[in-house]
């Protein structure tokens, strides 16, 4: 594929679009992103390998954290299509609902948040209350 096409596939899915919406301004752990969106952490690493392959993230490893992010210096064709998003995708209301739940997740270190993941307990989001949940509720 083309490197149009590779990107209009990457941004044709609503999950990844969230994905990419929630990782425009600020770097974000993997584990921050499985919190964000109720899907299995292999169906979010997948997603994000659309995502990295297109060019509209990045990846950096460190230890056993990956993190994501745009490109610093994007291609003029990627520039396009992250402003794009900035311009029409941040105004859904499932993306409005995504930046409200990212402060409460932003709220907990990425390494206790992890942990919660492990042990099958989650965020509780109707506050910015990082205590756990052992019925697993997620947010």
């Amino acid at each position: 594929m083309n490197p149009f096409t590779t990107i209009t596939h990457a941004l044709s899915d609503p999950n990844r679009l969230r994905l990419l919406a929630a990782c425009l301004d600020q770097e974000r752990c993997v584990c921050q992103l499985v919190e964000l969106i109720d899907l299995s952490n292999a169906s979010i690493s997948k997603h994000l390998a659309v995502l990295r392959n297109a060019g509209l993230l990045e990846s950096r490893k460190e230890g056993r954290w990956v993190h994501y992010q745009t490109p610093p210096t994007p291609t003029p064709l990627i520039s396009d299509a992250l402003t794009l998003v900035r311009q029409h995708a941040l105004d859904d209301e499932q993306i409005q609902a995504d930046i409200i739940k990212l402060t409460q997740i932003d709220a907990i270190e990425p390494h206790d948040l992890a942990r919660m993941q492990r042990e099958g307990c989650c965020v509780q989001t109707d506050s910015v209350n990082t205590t756990s949940s052992t019925q697993g509720a997620s947010i």
